[in-house]
């Protein structure tokens, strides 16, 4: 089996992945289908004072599925209603690279692990979402040796400025 990408309405990606699971159970085409994986990241943000946490699809309106691909698996999946089509060249969909999925995979499992802290790297594109500067976006320059503050280059009144904010007030884009 190999993995393909899938595009899907907007926030359909979890309904598509249901209807997959639910529509192929008891039939021949189940043994074709693995996994399905909606790459998800947990961030988190100060509301009313208090930090939320809040998981955020990583690719809006895409799903990655691990599929044997055959000319059944794919009529079905593009049949379903709220998806258009999977990502390729023409009618013929394109299988993942290795190195594609262990970066996809890897990231799971970085949220599976109990640290709160996201690995923030510089280019990294970020909201600051308390302090002074919220609501501001921005392109993260410094990460500190502790990785507790960031500085963060925002533009005000025209000017790139660099801001030092703690990583608890800012989410990645």
């Amino acid at each position: 089996m190999k993995w393909y990408v899938v595009h899907t309405y907007a926030s359909h990606e979890y309904k598509i992945k249901e209807a997959i699971e639910k529509g192929t159970q008891g039939t021949a085409l189940e043994g074709n289908i693995g996994q399905i994986l909606i790459p998800t990241q947990k961030t988190f943000h100060i509301r009313e004072g208090k930090k939320v946490e809040r998981e955020k699809k990583l690719f809006n309106s895409y799903i990655i599925i691990e599929a044997d691909m055959t000319l059944e698996v794919i009529s079905y999946i593009v049949g379903l209603p709220g998806v258009t089509h999977f990502l390729g060249n023409g009618k013929k969909p394109l299988p993942l690279s290795e190195a594609e999925i262990h970066r996809l995979l890897g990231i799971g499992e970085r949220d599976k692990s109990d640290s709160e802290q996201y690995d923030f790297l510089p280019g990294d594109m970020v909201k600051i979402i308390s302090g002074p500067f919220n609501d501001f976006d921005g392109v993260v320059d410094k990460v500190s040796e502790d990785k507790t503050k960031l500085t963060v280059k925002v533009t005000v009144f025209g000017r790139v400025t660099p801001v030092e904010i703690p990583t608890d007030q800012i989410e990645i884009l």
